[in-house]
């Protein structure tokens, strides 16, 4: 088997989140009488809403409300049908992660329904396979671990759902098996993922499925990538569904859908097999949070990076930012500070915690943020700064400088939903690079996915590859409560970008007043470049990318003070938010501009 490509994959699959470069005002545009020159107004409305980055998801979800059903129902409906029509960043071979808000009990409950490694592949044979390779690759078998959005959904709907589970599922199946026209930003990613695919297709088994699931007959009868406002029809993807509408959810991991993954991996050399499909349960796990200017931020805690977000605010809480100025030099310059240091922590420290002891009310603690916060000059820039040292880690990890790049950008949907009774639900589900692995189960519809990249094979890491182990997770939902009451429920999808978005749109609110959609519709900046929990050390002072509606005289200040500056579209993710309004007793929606998707409410 020979190594990847590496340049070819990291452009094919992580790149094309940087579409042609635009002005985020371009010539010709139109002015605005009030509001934000950059921002379309948010939506209002009283009785439900749903956020989501495809239209005609957000509008199914907004009729199962409309029907009776509840933000949850609501949300496994949309994601089932961005599971169709959104297969570049989502699907049943995916994982999910969620945070329902329950106004009955005023709790939070947070769901990790990220599937295991194979249990029938060991490190050492895991090592044989990757043979003089140093990380998993993206594509083939090795990747793959046990889809989890399956399970996420059945406790979801066990717990919270108010209508059935076929209602919950039939728009998707109806889309599935009628078609939808593809969206605009969809069909960019489509392609890519095609081209990736065939550059890269001696990595795949012989039969290769995606090609049937995935692609359309061109006039010219060729097979390709379906365009933006063609046709896209999915009628295996809609005959699995059915299968799970019928059957429950345990219909994924016991029944025919079971046999078939299993039998398909064994039969194109893979690992997975039933006993990992039978074994794999999501969990309900306790939301852990940190104060920032008296709202109380939600994240979950690993295998995720929720936990780095946390730490970010609570670094900066310590810095007058609202004083500095939105998107000014200081403000940009102690974002990308408090990233860095937040990042390395991230890369020493967070795994599966049934595998690692990670330290996560140490790493979120006032006394950890006030050590980490003295690390930041105002007139310095760090490079390759080090791992803290909080209180009870144990992990000394030594990163290795060799091993590529792969936490830079990642696919994924983002969706919330809220409803009549005050319920509301941060939904994220992703296939991790791309569509996923290039296996397609036969006959079933959908992708695996290749989450299982993101371990590390450094032994001694707490990341490291391990069987029935799940492996660090990008994907993080988020919800924020004020004043003991539901204030936001939000998310920002993208690799890396998210723990750095959750922060700039969060205090885009609160430090700068903001409006919900105009907090994500501001322009963003990323930091590339920190070490990651696949073993990669950062190498210098990274990478400050931002967009072209920050002034260029604060970019040349940047520059000034020593950050390595990229100026462009792409690569910053996808935001989508729901904000309660308890005193006029109001949900305020905002959704990603950068994206297709809508907010709808009624």
């Amino acid at each position: 088997m020979r190594p990847l490509r590496t340049c070819t994959l990291l452009v094919l699959f992580f790149a094309l989140a940087a579409p042609p470069a635009f002005a985020q005002n371009g010539d010709g545009g139109g002015d605005r009488l009030t509001g934000p020159e950059y921002a379309r107004s948010p939506v209002v409305a009283q009785n439900g809403m749903a956020a989501t980055s495809q239209p005609l998801a957000s509008q199914i979800a907004i009729n199962v409300l409309q029907k009776g059903g509840s933000a949850v129902d609501a949300a496994i409906a949309a994601n089932a049908a961005l599971g169709l029509m959104e297969p570049t960043g989502n699907g049943l071979g995916g994982d999910l992660f969620a945070i329902v808000y329950d106004p009955e009990t005023d709790s939070l409950y947070g769901l990790n329904a990220s599937g295991r490694s194979p249990r029938g592949l060991s490190y050492d044979e895991m090592q044989d396979e990757l043979g003089d390779r140093d990380q998993i690759p993206l594509l083939g078998h090795l990747p793959v671990s046990v889809p989890g959005t399956a399970s996420g959904w059945g406790k979801l709907h066990e717990r919270f759902g108010s209508l059935s589970l076929e209602q919950d599922l039939a728009p998707a199946i109806r889309y599935a098996r009628e078609g939808f026209p593809l969206s605009q930003v969809i069909a960019y990613y489509w392609q890519g993922n095609v081209d990736a695919f065939r550059e890269n297709s001696d990595l795949l088994p012989e039969s290769q499925n995606w090609k049937e699931t995935y692609l359309i007959e061109g006039e010219d009868g060729e097979m390709r990538a379906p365009e933006e406002g063609e046709i896209f029809r999915n009628p295996d993807l809609a005959n699995t569904l059915e299968t799970i509408a019928q059957n429950g959810t345990e219909a994924f991991y016991e029944g025919e859908i079971a046999q078939t993954i299993a039998d398909y991996a064994e039969r194109t050399d893979g690992y997975l097999r039933m006993e990992d499909l039978r074994q794999h349960e999501a969990n309900w796990v306790d939301p852990v949070s940190v104060d920032y200017r008296s709202v109380e931020v939600f994240e979950l805690p690993p295998n995720g990076q929720g936990i780095a977000a946390l730490q970010m605010l609570q670094i900066l809480e310590g810095f007058d930012v609202e004083d500095m100025g939105h998107n000014s030099t200081d403000y940009l310059h102690v974002q990308a500070e408090a990233k860095k240091l937040v990042f390395e922590d991230r890369a020493r420290f967070y795994a599966d915690m049934d595998f690692a002891d990670v330290p996560v009310q140490e790493l979120i603690s006032d006394e950890y943020a006030e050590k980490r916060r003295q690390l930041i000059e105002m007139d310095e820039v760090l490079s390759e700064p080090d791992a803290g040292s909080p209180r009870t880690a144990t992990s000394d990890v030594s990163l290795d400088p060799e091993m590529r790049k792969r936490l830079q950008s990642g696919d994924t949907i983002y969706l919330t939903t809220a409803d009549s009774t005050g319920m509301m639900v941060s939904l994220i589900q992703s296939n991790y690079a791309g569509m996923g692995s290039g296996l397609v189960p036969d006959g079933l519809g959908f992708m695996l996915q290749d989450r299982g990249a993101l371990f590390t094979m450094e032994q001694d890491h707490p990341n490291a590859y391990e069987p029935g182990k799940r492996p660090f997770h990008t994907i993080i939902p988020a919800f924020a409560m004020k004043d003991g009451e539901p204030f936001l429920s939000f998310g920002v999808m993208g690799g890396g970008m998210q723990p750095q978005g959750h922060a700039q749109v969060l205090m885009n609110m609160v430090d700068f007043g903001l409006n919900v959609q105009a907090a994500g519709d501001a322009a963003r900046y990323r930091h590339y470049g920190s070490s990651s929990p696949t073993g990669e050390a950062m190498d210098g002072r990274g990478t400050l990318r931002v967009e072209s509606g920050v002034p260029e005289n604060v970019v040349n200040a940047l520059r000034g003070r020593g950050h390595a500056m990229d100026v462009g579209a792409g690569g910053y993710g996808g935001y989508q938010a729901i904000m309660w309004d308890p005193a006029e007793e109001v949900y305020w929606g905002g959704t990603e501009m950068r994206k297709d998707g809508i907010v709808i409410g009624y």
